[in-house]
């Protein structure tokens, strides 16, 4: 079995190491592909022939168009472009949530117009609030406004920085830890409660991790939003509201360094599960 493994190092760090290790070990051959470089080379198609399918395991915006160009010959990607598209762009994700009655934060899509965003975050009238950009990991493009200056400020800030005016939402600020649960192959394989000196846990805000175990209600949660999104590889964020469990977002390349002991053990179950989709879907 042949799996390109998607990636945007330019040298291979731990963590790919341990999966060729392996991948090895399980009789699998990785054919690894930056897609940076890689995509880039004439002989790039004749690269995506070699492979029976593709792993992504890049979080960077640009990934999407090297899955679609790969989808575009044939060949199946884990995760596909379509469960990438709504776990990247946020308000998407908040879309299939109300869609599917999973509880999330409340939340609104600004208008682009300066004054028209004002309007709408005083008639949202939910402050502080949490600005983000649709498209950003780590934390990026995210902030929280007491008023409605405080955002006209951030938004302009978010625009400056980024090369693009890409869309921005406003949330309900929540006072909450953030949750993470990791799932493979629809099963839950991991729980970390992150913990920061600061209001924002996500991305690399989190400086302590611990285990969490998952109750009744989260189970249910979870298994709904993996039905609703097909997402095979899962990282989910949630925060706890009142004692009630919310999604705030998805991340489709979740990281696997919360607990450094565990990382082997979690990158040979998302292997094991590329090894059984290839004999299911090949």
């Amino acid at each position: 079995m042949c799996i390109g493994f998607l990636h945007d190092r330019e040298q291979f760090e731990e963590e790919e190491r341990v999966f060729l290790n392996l991948a090895k070990k399980k009789g699998i051959d990785l054919v690894m592909i930056d897609i940076f470089k890689d995509a880039e080379k004439e002989d790039f198609r004749d690269k995506i022939k070699q492979c029976d399918f593709f792993y992504n395991n890049t979080a960077k915006d640009f990934v999407i168009e090297v899955i679609k160009t790969i989808e575009e010959t044939g060949k199946k990607v884990v995760d596909n472009s379509r469960a990438y598209y709504y776990t990247t762009d946020k308000w998407m994700s908040f879309v299939k949530f109300k869609e599917h009655n999973i509880p999330t934060p409340d939340t609104i899509l600004l208008s682009e117009n300066i004054p028209a965003a004002k309007q709408e975050l005083k008639e949202f009238g939910k402050w502080p609030v949490v600005l983000k950009r649709v498209i950003g990991t780590m934390g990026q493009y995210v902030d929280k406004a007491d008023n409605a200056q405080e955002a006209e400020r951030i938004i302009k800030r978010f625009w400056k920085k980024g090369a693009e005016r890409l869309p921005i939402i406003a949330q309900e600020f929540i006072p909450s830890p953030s949750y993470r649960v990791t799932t493979i192959g629809r099963k839950i394989v991991q729980t970390a409660l992150k913990k920061c000196n600061t209001w924002k846990a996500t991305g690399v805000y989190g400086i302590h991790f611990e285990k969490f175990k998952i109750d009744k209600d989260l189970k249910k949660i979870v298994d709904k939003v993996i039905r609703a999104t097909k997402i095979n590889i899962c990282g989910i964020d949630l925060l706890k509201k009142d004692g009630k469990w919310l999604v705030l977002e998805l991340n489709s390349e979740p990281g696997l360094d919360f607990f450094e002991k565990e990382r082997k053990k979690l990158i040979g179950l998302i292997l094991d599960f590329l090894k059984g989709y290839g004999k299911t879907y090949l």
